[in-house]
């Protein structure tokens, strides 16, 4: 593996399938409130968790239904998508509460990686669903608000990964520079959001399905991952050893 640049002085993490093995119950969830707004519109409703992840290939909500729409030629107006949106969050956000535990390879990398580098949290996923997927897997307090931010709700206008809003955000509230920050992502989607914002990163395919780890490390390379790793433990074992050369370089 490539060494990380010594000029890293934050690690920007991805949420959903990077710190919690979210995305599955999260697409579970998901599925029913889709099916429902295509009901509603008289279009074929019949996506279950795993179809509906396939299809969202690393997009929130709001980013996935206008392009499930306009694949069948309809278009939902803003102020419905926005009902929508929320009621996809509240609906994801209790069964998330549920669903998910502490891991502690997770939480012991992080606690490794905290002690040189600063953790940020950058997401396309909404600021509530976020905290409380924070505090049930105990990583609250490694990641509190003011390093949190939501492609939904820290910005002016809300959108989704792979758009590099998001990230661009990051590196100004921050006050780094590009080249002071890499990126831990898992979905395609993730990595070209932050390669589009200058951000090296790192792929990882902890929490991807086994049978899946071997096409999205390739996917996550084709996108522009520096590299590609299995388990947190290997990012804390990559990360820690050059602490002390990124503070004497």
């Amino acid at each position: 593996m490539l060494s990380p640049d010594p000029r890293w002085s934050t690690v920007l993490l991805d949420a959903d399938g990077t710190l919690f093995p979210s995305e599955e119950p999260a697409f579970a969830a998901s599925a029913g409130v889709v099916n429902d707004l295509l009901a509603s519109l008289g279009l074929p409703a019949a996506y279950d968790g795993e179809e509906l992840r396939r299809a969202a290939s690393g997009r929130n909500f709001r980013g996935l239904v206008p392009d499930l729409l306009a694949a069948a030629g309809r278009r939902l107006p803003a102020e419905e998508l926005e009902r929508w949106v929320a009621r996809e969050a509240e609906v994801v956000t209790d069964h998330l509460r549920s669903s998910l535990r502490p891991d502690v390879r997770v939480t012991s990398a992080l606690a490794s990686i905290s002690g040189g580098f600063r953790l940020a949290l950058v997401s396309s996923s909404a600021s509530s669903r976020l905290a409380t997927c924070l505090d049930v897997t105990g990583l609250t307090a490694l990641l509190p608000p003011e390093v949190r931010f939501s492609a939904q709700d820290s910005l002016p206008r809300p959108t989704s990964k792979p758009d590099p809003a998001v990230y661009r955000l990051a590196l100004t509230t921050l006050c780094l520079d590009a080249a002071e920050a890499g990126a831990v992502e898992d979905a395609v989607s993730g990595v070209r959001s932050a390669v589009s914002a200058g951000i090296a990163v790192i792929g990882i395919t902890a929490f991807v399905p086994e049978d899946e780890r071997g096409s999205r490390a390739a996917d996550l390379r084709a996108a522009g991952a520096m590299a590609v790793i299995q388990q947190w433990d290997e990012l804390a074992e990559w990360l820690v050893p050059h602490v002390t050369e990124r503070r004497t370089a």
